[in-house]
């Protein structure tokens, strides 16, 4: 059967990487932006494709350009695209390929593009110097806006010291923990196993900052360079932040494809893609190693596109921490052999602050060319919080391309009410540690009341973090005084 001429597919991507021994020739964000998007035109062998773009995307990020998308298309030759700045979000990249792929198919445009980029490591580098990245554009009118910001902490959480992704991803690992049963020892090696798979990757990705290979006893041992940041992740464990990337995504119908020449072996179908989030206040949701949304998601996604979780070859599920990749893991079925990422992590990869998922995107379409498999990716935002999934092939989707918003759904599960004042007894559920670079300074707790209530607080008691590192204190008792103060009992 013809295909529809409507029909979306991906036709170029494209990531670039600067990586500078001299910061004083460090380009600017929009630039690196504009790099990559010449890159993927390049990729799909169409500079053509980058004076027919109908409608820019840009991944709202770590600087303030308030149109960056204008200087990019009117540096490329497109400059009657209608340009966007999306909320903030590591979900964003692929909630705007979905977008405009459901676009293309309803004839509304024909050639889209999704970019993003950051400089922070060059940024940081010359303050050091007192000097700045350029800042061009400041003058232009603001984009228009592609999604909303929404507060992913409540001033409750934040009161209590909960609101830095460090300190809450670190929070959700100690139940991972618990609900194993397993030992801190066995724990570590254990995620410090699955990050040396990540490791694998980037080490052999040309795009990836960091491709020193690291074991999984060089990752999981403190060092003077791999510090403790939140029990138990080192810092080899966290996201980094401190990078310099521009990725760029170019969606289109087969119509214009045909048009423009573009070869068939450069199309990738997007089959399904699927949203959904999860209470938007960590301390509301049951609990925190379970995630019904990446559950709801992850599965329609697959089902929508008619396979299984065993039929996707390269695969990429967001990984800013340890812990969401192994919730992810679970709630899909994914075996725990299986390589889960196509660019070596947000880790060792690096994680250019919203746009990650762009390169996530644009390995794994590189994959599904090379091997013909479909493939997978997960994109998240806030704290496990807002989910993007989708899956790509080689070949036309049975069905049209579809997409489906999976929150009402999501909503029907249960969640937690928060005490904000405690009083009397509960159960520890959860914590972490969280260290200075001198060495451990706060423990973070969360307790569930008698009446079934979350509680939060926190300890700079030196003696109970000690014990806390050395033995499980999940499950036991905690009674909270009327001042405040809390007893742990036994």
């Amino acid at each position: 059967m013809p295909l529809d001429d409507r029909t979306p597919i991906i036709v170029g991507v494209g990531q670039y990487k600067q990586q500078l021994s001299e910061v004083s020739e460090a380009q600017e964000q929009y630039l690196l932006m504009e790099q990559a998007l010449r890159v993927a035109a390049d990729d799909a062998d169409s500079t053509k494709l980058l004076n027919c773009i109908d409608r820019m995307l840009v991944i709202g990020g770590m600087w303030s350009y308030p149109d960056p998308g204008r200087l990019i298309a009117e540096s490329v030759g497109s400059p009657n695209a209608k340009t966007f700045l999306t909320a903030m979000g590591g979900n964003m990249p692929q909630v705007c390929v979905s977008d405009s792929c459901e676009r293309i198919a309803a004839g509304e445009m024909e050639v889209a593009v999704v970019v993003g980029g950051e400089a922070v490591y060059s940024k940081n580098k010359l303050r050091r110097i007192g000097q700045d990245l350029k800042k061009s554009g400041t003058d232009l009118e603001p984009a228009s806006k592609f999604g909303g910001n929404i507060q992913m902490s409540s001033q409750h959480e934040r009161d209590n010291g909960f609101f830095m992704p460090t300190q809450v991803y670190a929070l959700f690992e100690s139940t991972i923990r618990a609900s194993r049963k397993e030992t801190h020892k066995e724990h570590r090696q254990r995620i410090s196993s699955l990050w040396a798979g990540m490791n694998k990757v980037a080490a052999r990705n040309p795009y990836a900052w960091v491709q020193t290979p690291m074991s999984a006893e060089e990752i999981k041992e403190v060092s003077p360079t791999n510090r403790m940041v939140g029990y138990p992740y080192t810092k080899a464990m966290n996201a980094n932040s401190f990078v310099d990337f521009g990725g760029a995504i170019i969606i289109c119908s087969v119509g214009k494809a045909k048009a423009l020449g573009i070869a068939s072996d450069r199309w990738v179908f997007p089959h399904a893609a699927t949203g959904g989030h999860a209470s938007y206040f960590f301390s509301e949701r049951e609990n925190f190693f379970e995630s019904p949304a990446i559950r709801l998601t992850g599965n329609r996604c697959l089902q929508l596109a008619g396979i299984t979780i065993d039929e996707i070859g390269p695969m990429d599920l967001y990984s800013c921490f340890p812990s969401v990749v192994q919730i992810t893991m679970k709630e899909l079925g994914i075996s725990p052999d299986r390589e889960v990422t196509t660019t070596g992590g947000l880790s060792f990869f690096g994680g250019p602050m919203n746009s990650y998922v762009i390169h996530a995107i644009a390995s794994t379409v590189d994959a599904v060319r090379e091997t013909g498999e479909f493939g997978f990716i997960h994109a998240n935002g806030g704290y496990a919080t807002k989910h993007a999934c989708a899956v790509y092939g080689s070949e036309p989707p049975k069905k049209d391309f579809q997409r489906e918003d999976l929150q009402s759904e999501i909503d029907t599960y249960p969640t937690r009410t928060v005490d904000e004042s405690p009083s009397g007894d509960s159960v520890i559920e959860a914590y972490t540690v969280m260290h200075g670079r001198e060495g451990p300074q706060t423990v973070l707790i969360t307790a569930i009341m008698a009446d079934g209530r979350r509680a939060l607080t926190s300890s700079a008691d030196l003696s109970l973090i000690d014990s806390m590192l050395k033995e499980e204190f999940i499950g036991k008792d905690l009674v909270f005084e009327p001042d405040g103060e809390f007893l742990i009992k036994g």
